[in-house]
């Protein structure tokens, strides 16, 4: 059965990692213990990115989960509904009407 292989850190947070772990050197440490320091930054390093990513997975997920299509509702006031229904009909019946009494005074 294969280990889970841990990913390759970035060179740039080696770099970071050892320039933290220079500037928190105590007098007559080792190069060795110093190593040793700036690997447990690299590792705390790397948690806090696998943290950072995990919350932006999570917060896309919520954002997702928020539609816009699911925040529309459904209207419950019909009285709008119907007078938009009944409108057109009323322009309809007006201009045959409006059409029958031009064609019969013109005649």
């Amino acid at each position: 059965m294969a280990k889970y292989k841990q990913p390759a850190v970035s060179q740039e947070t080696q770099d970071e990692a050892l320039a933290m772990a220079k500037k928190v050197q105590k007098p007559g440490q080792t190069k060795e213990q110093t190593k040793l320091v700036a690997q447990g930054i690299q590792k705390g390093i790397a948690e806090y990115k696998k943290l950072a990513k995990s919350k932006q997975r999570q917060a896309d997920k919520a954002k997702k989960k928020k539609s816009p299509i699911a925040d529309v509702q459904p209207e419950t006031n019909t009285s709008n509904k119907s007078n938009t229904s009944l409108l057109p009909w009323c322009l309809l019946a007006l201009s045959w009407i409006g059409f029958v009494s031009y064609h019969f005074l013109n005649q």
